[in-house]
């Protein structure tokens, strides 16, 4: 069992910057793979980013890509987003989640993850 918290949302202005921290207990974040989502009002839940156990392998969403870097440090059980260039349509809740399938890598699927936090407002004004 893990219970993660999010920190670190808020406002911003278009082209500002943000970085959100997801905070692990119980069994330790290293255990798992850990993947940032989203969820903008109306749409369906998407996948952000995501990192592997060892930290090697990271992928992200096209649209994020180049902007977002996710990154983790194990001994403080704490896995980042470092959000750059922010863009209006990056508005939504950012939840950080643990892969509980095991498999090697990170995976970009929600059905993957089986311990969520409860999610983190990051809203982007133009």
């Amino acid at each position: 069992q893990v219970h993660l918290v999010e920190s670190g949302g808020g406002l911003v202005q278009a082209g500002g910057s943000l970085r959100l921290s997801c905070a692990a207990s119980g069994r330790t974040a290293g255990s798992y793979a850990m993947g940032w989502f989203r969820q903008a009002p109306g749409k369906e839940r998407e996948f952000v980013a995501s990192i592997s156990r060892s930290g090697v392998s990271r992928n992200y969403a096209a649209s994020v890509k180049g902007r977002f870097t996710i990154s983790r440090d194990d001994a403080k059980n704490t896995v980042y987003l470092q959000m750059d260039s922010l863009k209006p349509e990056d508005t939504a809740v950012y939840y950080c989640a643990a892969q509980t399938l095991p498999r090697p890598g990170a995976s970009s699927g929600d059905n993957e993850y089986g311990y969520w936090g409860q999610g983190t407002q990051v809203t982007v004004s133009s």
